[in-house]
């Protein structure tokens, strides 16, 4: 039973990290290179540059001063981080033209269709290596998309703090783990996860 739980949790990831693209503990903020890749494509003249780097300097002052703040609760301290964070992207969008604003959104679907293709291809090989039938495969992209949908409405609802999201998203990959049960035989569960041992013993080896 371990071994199939396991295997589960290994599918399930698989399937949430390529629908959801950010799960519960990942930031935005993890991905600098992505991100700064897509700021160099935007042809920021020196000013914006300037002003940029002194908000995200102001930025990361503040976040400082917040994780000193011993006079604060919790929840206090995060209300605010959240302020924060939803204030600086403000700040960033204030600073960019209408074009370099429209640019950075294509720039966006554009890595959002790569990231798509990708995961298509992984699934294809998954289908592959676990030998899926067809109707397994159907129910696991139709799962992929719906989980996708639900991930990305929770990251964009404004309304929800950080911690709620990170709460629904925690929620949503428990309920793909609970519907890859009703997908994936015993057999193909056992082959997961010996594909995943054997990915992490070469990767020990290198």
């Amino acid at each position: 039973m371990k071994k199939i739980a396991a295997g589960m949790l290994a599918l399930a990831s698989f399937i949430f990290s390529a629908g959801a693209q950010e799960t519960p503990n990942m930031k935005r903020s993890h991905h600098p290179h992505k991100h700064g890749m897509m700021m160099q494509e935007l042809n920021l003249t020196a000013d914006q540059q300037q002003q940029l780097k002194a908000s995200r300097d102001n930025y990361q002052k503040q976040w400082l001063e917040l994780n000193k703040n011993e006079n604060i609760t919790v929840k206090e301290s995060r209300d605010k981080k959240d302020a924060l964070r939803k204030e600086q992207k403000e700040k960033m969008m204030s600073i960019l033209t209408s074009e370099q604003k429209n640019k950075l959104e294509q720039l966006k679907k554009d890595h959002e269709a790569k990231r798509e293709a990708l995961a298509a291809k992984r699934l294809d090989k998954m289908k592959t290596k676990l030998n899926l039938s067809d109707d397994q495969l159907a129910k696991i992209k139709s799962g992929n998309e719906t989980v996708h949908a639900k991930a990305k409405a929770i990251r964009e609802d404004d309304q929800l703090s950080r911690t709620e999201k990170k709460e629904k998203l925690m929620a949503l990959k428990a309920e793909t783990q609970t519907n890859l049960k009703s997908i994936l035989t015993p057999e193909q569960i056992s082959k997961l996860e010996e594909l995943k041992k054997n990915r992490i013993e070469k990767r020990q080896a290198k």
